[in-house]
């Protein structure tokens, strides 16, 4: 069986992001930042969402295991920032309903979304530009970078939450994850 942990950032909806992957009968539990890299087995990893970067532990280790890595608003600029992009605060501010226009119908993520996706999701910081080897594949009317993807590594991000009810297709992001997990795996 396929086995995702959800890499606790202090978010919110981090418990959301494990049910998410439950109800897809996947192996699944929250391990908390601060948990050394070398004691994690896992197929995959999300990085949750949470207040700020400066509670972000061990996280940035996790992206050197060699297993797909999902982000999740904070997790997605954490991988951004680690990567050598940049991050900085987004102009709308607090959680929206967002109209995200998807930009790649072949991304492995994201891309069985297209042409656009309605999600719920928080502006507060924003990737402003991307890493090295990732490409932009989701964009709104708020923020120009709301989904990124390097396929050749397994590293992708959304600022927004699908684990969320207000998103409308978050499970079909999960799935789609499961399915690079499964793919490495």
């Amino acid at each position: 069986m396929t086995r995702i942990v959800v890499v606790d950032n202090h978010g919110q909806f981090t418990h959301l992001e494990q049910r998410a992957l439950r109800d897809l009968d996947i192996e699944t539990e929250i391990i908390d930042n601060e948990t050394p890299p070398a004691a994690i087995e896992a197929d995959g990893i999300v990085l949750s969402g949470g207040p700020d970067m400066d509670r972000i532990g061990s996280a940035p280790e996790y992206l050197d295991l060699d297993v797909p890595v999902l982000g999740i608003c904070l997790g997605m600029q954490l991988i951004a920032a680690e990567l050598g992009g940049r991050v900085d605060s987004g102009d709308y501010g607090g959680y929206a309903d967002v109209t995200v226009d998807i930009e790649d119908e072949t991304d492995p993520l994201v891309g069985s979304l297209f042409p656009e996706t309605r999600v719920w999701a928080s502006h507060a910081d924003e990737v402003k530009t991307l890493p090295e080897g990732f490409t932009r594949t989701g964009k709104s009317d708020v923020c120009e970078i709301e989904a990124m993807s390097d396929p050749d590594r397994d590293l992708y991000g959304v600022q927004w939450h699908p684990e969320v009810a207000h998103t409308e297709e978050g499970e079909a992001v999960f799935e789609n994850f499961l399915e690079i997990c499964e793919r490495r795996g």
